[in-house]
């Protein structure tokens, strides 16, 4: 494998998602996205994006070989709703780390668990993965919920590791391998 196993940016269908690549165009409902109270919250973001800039991020990701970027669309309606992220590319491990957020009119119905299991079974299937990881904050229940339902494995926990509006916040790092997603 190469450094460009994510040249390709697919199109993902689910029952209730479609992943597709980000635009230029999507920048300013990204931008409500992750102005969300609780996207700041779990991500330990800020609001400091401006509009040019997600604007440049948000289009440029269609030529990151190393990551693959992709927009959490509802099927029914066609509406951005999150994103999902394949990034942190090891080539000799053959591992990739996992990251997502989903707005508010993202949660709730699914959306995330199957997103999730689309890009997760797209790095084991497609791209050849061996490995996929992913940190998050230990209170984030919700997010640890699709985690494991989509076969990621708590591995640990790194005890006060981020200061948190001004409380110290554990970390867990979860993981699926190759081998668990074809046993699934």
């Amino acid at each position: 494998m190469t450094s460009t196993v994510f040249a390709h940016k697919p199109v993902l269908t689910g029952e209730r998602v479609v992943l597709r690549p980000f635009t230029e165009a999507d920048a300013e409902t990204m931008a409500g996205i992750i102005a969300d109270p609780e996207v700041l919250h779990f991500t330990g973001g800020d609001t400091a994006f401006t509009l040019e800039r997600l604007r440049e991020w948000y289009g440029s990701r269609g030529a990151q070989d190393d990551r693959l970027d992709l927009a959490v669309t509802d099927r029914a309606t066609g509406e951005l709703v999150g994103e999902v992220v394949l990034n942190e590319w090891d080539p000799a491990h053959r591992g990739a780390t996992f990251r997502t957020l989903m707005g508010p009119r993202g949660r709730g119905r699914g959306l995330g668990t199957e997103a999730t299991g689309l890009i997760v079974g797209y790095g084991f299937e497609t791209a050849g993965l061996h490995r996929i990881q992913l940190m998050a904050f230990a209170d984030n229940h919700r997010a640890r919920h699709v985690y494991e339902k989509v076969g990621f494995v708590l591995e640990g926990v790194h005890r006060s590791s981020q200061l948190r509006d001004g409380v110290w916040q554990d970390e867990v790092t979860m993981a699926v391998l190759a081998d668990d997603w074809r046993a699934r």
